[in-house]
């Protein structure tokens, strides 16, 4: 008799402000689902981002915005989990998440720009512990990313880089664009 195999669900985290949300945020959601097998993808909408300024949007305007850009994709679910924290620390999403999904393996999906940064998070060196960190190259910033601290801190076992074409486009280029 054969045994049953734990099938274990595989859940991409994809957080942010997306302050706006646009193509290159679905089309990272979309090949982080297909390239890691994900069951589906959280696509977290948060307040605001710590090490940054104010959203232009409102987080119901960015919740909107993100589920008119991903309609249609079953496995992508759109959500906003700051009431449910209090906090707006992705650690903190990430133990929220882990405890509401014990069995699942989690995937935080970020961009080689956060990389840089990373050190500056809270309990960042605590955060591979709770998923697998999955980083995709922004144009500019890969190669740097690299020799960030975080990248030479943290298990490389709990990192995935992700090989993708670069779509060209931030938020922050389209919130210039739209101030001039």
């Amino acid at each position: 008799m054969q045994k049953k195999r734990n099938l274990i669900n595989k859940i991409g985290i994809f957080g942010g402000t997306f302050d706006p949300p646009h193509r290159g945020h679905f089309e990272i959601a979309k090949h982080s689902i297909k390239k890691l097998k994900l069951s589906f993808l959280v696509w977290a909408v948060t307040k605001k981002n710590p090490l940054k300024k104010l959203p232009m949007l409102s987080v119901k305007s960015r919740i909107y915005l993100s589920q008119k850009i991903t309609r249609g994709n079953k496995k992508i679910k759109i959500r906003n989990f700051d009431n449910n924290i209090k906090s707006e620390k992705t650690i903190n999403l990430l133990k929220y998440l882990k405890n509401k999904n014990p069995k699942s393996e989690l995937f935080f999906i970020i961009g080689s720009d956060n990389l840089l940064t990373f050190h500056k998070w809270h309990g960042w060196q605590k955060i591979p512990s709770l998923c697998k960190i999955v980083v995709f190259p922004r144009q500019g910033y890969f190669n740097k990313s690299l020799t960030s601290k975080a990248y030479r801190k943290l298990k490389k076992d709990r990192m995935i880089l992700i090989k993708s074409k670069i779509t060209n486009i931030s938020s922050s280029k389209i919130r210039k664009n739209y101030l001039r």
